[in-house]
């Protein structure tokens, strides 16, 4: 058959309407049912195609690899603190006003190192600022200690978490984990002679044990350096019965201090 003009094709197209035919039907049969069918079923793969990548590119994601590198290419104290502003990997940072970075004199014999900032230490960026820090600062006077002294009365304070967990609850494993490349790091900048590890979750994170009731007050070592664990000011506060244990250990402190080579 000869190929037909535009107006002619109009023209046979307008009389087989005007005759009441509504649909054509081509030389071959076309199955519309298995053609739906192969679309959804080339959309569900897909879908799942899109989720498995998204999946693999989640798993790829170390947090703890990525700090342990944005630790390690810290070489001073400002530029840890710098590090730690930008990682963008843990949740905790989402949610608080500030970084909790550290407090005291960074050369101190003596760092003591805590649990996870509170609502007064988000709000002023620093640690142990709350009621808990309020008898941490009473309790190191008592031994002629304290952040703002210089010299070898001097102590420098920072926390296990840089950022305040919601309603300050316990931080979890993974946080932890995550946030521990960073601490082991500014113990190795500060370099103290002592560490002084406060509560069950810095115990946690420096000595691998829970349990600060049995743990505290007995001389260990982590992170190449001599370790105290004792309670937290926070529980002090709740077991104030608890205090001369917490007073036999400053005294411990102190006599280490005495002993331990500057």
């Amino acid at each position: 058959m000869d190929s037909l003009d535009w107006h002619s094709a109009q023209a046979m197209l307008a009389w087989q309407a005007e005759m009441g035919v509504t649909e054509t039907i081509s030389e071959m049969p076309v199955d519309r049912f298995a053609a739906a069918e192969a679309a959804l079923a080339e959309t569900a793969a897909k879908a799942t195609a899109a989720v498995a990548g998204a999946s693999v590119a989640e798993a790829e994601v170390d947090p703890v690899g990525l700090a342990r590198q944005a630790a390690a290419s810290a070489g001073d104290l400002a530029a840890l603190k710098a590090a730690l502003g930008a990682f963008e990997e843990c949740e905790l940072k989402r949610g608080a006003r500030n970084l909790v970075f550290a407090d005291g004199m960074p050369e101190a014999r003596v760092m003591i190192v805590g649990e996870a900032p509170g609502r007064d230490e988000d709000r002023e960026g620093r640690p142990f600022v709350g009621r808990a820090g309020q008898l941490l600062d009473r309790m190191l006077d008592a031994i002629d200690m304290g952040r703002g002294k210089d010299g070898p009365k001097g102590v420098y304070i920072t926390n296990v978490l840089p950022w305040r967990p919601p309603q300050n609850r316990e931080p979890t494993t993974e946080e932890i984990a995550m946030m521990l490349p960073f601490l082991e790091r500014h113990v190795a900048l500060a370099d103290p002679d002592i560490l002084i590890v406060m509560g069950n979750i810095s115990a946690s994170a420096v000595l691998g044990k829970r349990g600060i009731t049995r743990l505290r007050g007995q001389w260990t070592e982590a992170m190449g350096r001599p370790v105290l664990p004792m309670f937290h000011p926070a529980y002090l506060l709740r077991n104030p019965q608890m205090k001369r244990e917490a007073w036999a250990d400053l005294l411990e402190l102190q006599a280490k201090l005495e002993t331990t080579a500057t």
